[in-house]
């Protein structure tokens, strides 16, 4: 019973702990850093980098001499040749063989070499990719940062609404009591008290769905009590990028990742091709073996002992072998074929990572110029706005406009407010990413 009690506590402290760590609250930098710890995508990448590594250290030993070493014993029986006399004998031999081969290669038309540094370079581009999924993950993760931080913002919008919304309505059903206002007021009043609850749950649900999702790539389970810690998102006027496209597009294709990635597999084909034409040459080969063996037959009236016998049985090898490629079933031509395309499609390659990264930063220069254009311009939205509803209120208090022009000023502010959220974050984010482009550490402080 001990043991139960005892093994109920330590998985309900280790699901406390868990839940613990999971609920946060988490700020950018631990997120970021969880994200990249948990992912299976950059797990598997790195765990294909040593396949790479050990392609790399299988190529390399083709360079050095094989050496292996074996024995074998068995029995013979009927007719057979005597290994002591030579002559045909019809009785049990036994025997016990022993040998050491090794073989190199001198000469192979730089096939070693280029495997070699073929899977050098395929090492360099798999560190590569890691990095450009490092980044990937974390430019996700930023992204999905800054959602629950908009998210929670218009929570604090829908339940500001919903609170201005109830004031007024506790205002009108009185002065509807008193017979100052129509009833009509009061119901419209109610019904935008009820939507503005419901844009409150719906506020609040999307706030959850954001959560969420940075919960799924940060691959930790998800909990209500799963929180972050807002960071201070200031918009100066230094904000945005002062380069062209063109001048981050040209910073951006010398530290990308995915560029080197590209550049490297095509260093890589090009080593494929020069090995594939090497295997139209001739090669060199140097083989070397030693044998001796033990038989438990007699030597004229007494039979050698073990050790004798491996002396005196004792022989030795050297050979050279020229393997000249005459005619291989178009083997050699086709592997030659193949490397060629390999490399168009390296080049092919880099050129679509190229476009890619050219289209991405001018896709993110302009959202961000779109998105500083529109927070601009949603500031004075807001401004005006927010004095006519200021107005609005006044004036509906006083009984000088009725319900339905106090909800359409109350409409309107907030939704410029929920405008300018929206646009503030989108172009925080879009500068973020145009500054990860020019190498700079992304943070959000």
């Amino acid at each position: 019973m001990k043991k139960l009690l005892l093994g109920f506590a330590l998985m309900f402290g280790a699901s406390f702990g868990v839940n613990a760590q999971n609920a946060g609250p988490f700020d950018l930098e631990t997120a970021v850093t969880i994200a990249l710890e948990n992912n299976l995508t950059l797990k598997r990448s790195e765990l294909n980098q040593l396949n790479n590594e050990a392609n790399l250290l299988s190529t390399k030993g083709n360079r050095y001499p094989t050496l292996s070493t074996g024995a074998s014993s068995g029995f013979r029986w009927g007719r057979s040749i005597n290994p002591v006399t030579n002559l045909f004998e019809t009785e049990r031999i036994g025997n016990i063989n022993l040998s050491m081969n090794s073989n190199m290669t001198l000469f192979a038309a730089g096939r070693i070499n280029n495997a070699i540094n073929q899977n050098k370079a395929d090492l360099e581009a798999g560190q590569f990719n890691i990095e450009a999924t490092r980044n990937n993950i974390t430019l996700n993760t930023i992204n999905l940062f800054i959602n629950v931080v908009f998210n929670r913002e218009q929570v604090k919008i829908a339940e500001n609404q919903l609170e201005t919304t109830e004031d007024q309505l506790a205002r009108t059903t009185t002065l509807v009591e008193a017979g100052q206002l129509p009833i009509s007021d009061q119901l419209d009043l109610e019904a935008q008290n009820a939507t503005n609850q419901l844009e409150v749950i719906n506020a609040k649900n999307a706030l959850r769905i954001a959560k969420l999702n940075l919960a799924q790539a940060m691959q930790i389970p998800f909990t209500e009590e799963f929180d972050i810690v807002d960071p201070e998102l200031e918009i100066d006027q230094n904000l945005m990028a002062t380069e062209t496209p063109a001048m981050i597009y040209e910073t951006a294709v010398e530290i990308m990742p995915e560029i080197a990635a590209a550049e490297k597999a095509i260093e890589s084909a090009e080593y494929g091709v020069k090995s594939a034409k090497g295997a139209f040459y001739p090669s060199i080969g140097l083989g070397a073996n030693i044998f001796s063996n033990y038989v438990d037959r007699v030597f004229g009236t007494e039979r050698p002992g073990f050790g004798e016998q491996i002396e005196n049985n004792l022989s030795q090898s050297l050979n050279l072998s020229l393997n000249i490629p005459i005619f291989t079933q178009f083997n050699n031509k086709a592997s030659l074929q193949r490397a060629r395309v390999s490399r168009q499609i390296a080049e092919v390659a880099e050129l679509e990572a190229k476009n890619q990264l050219r289209q991405d930063i001018e896709t993110a220069y302009n959202q961000a110029l779109a998105a500083r254009l529109s927070y601009e311009a949603s500031q004075t939205r807001v401004e005006s706005l927010g004095e006519s509803f200021r107005i609005a209120q006044q004036r509906f208090d006083l009984g000088a406009i009725n319900s339905v022009d106090f909800q359409v000023a109350q409409t309107n502010f907030f939704n410029a407010q929920a405008d300018l959220l929206n646009a503030k974050y989108t172009y925080i984010f879009r500068v973020k990413v145009l500054d990860f482009y020019l190498g700079n550490p992304i943070n959000l402080n």
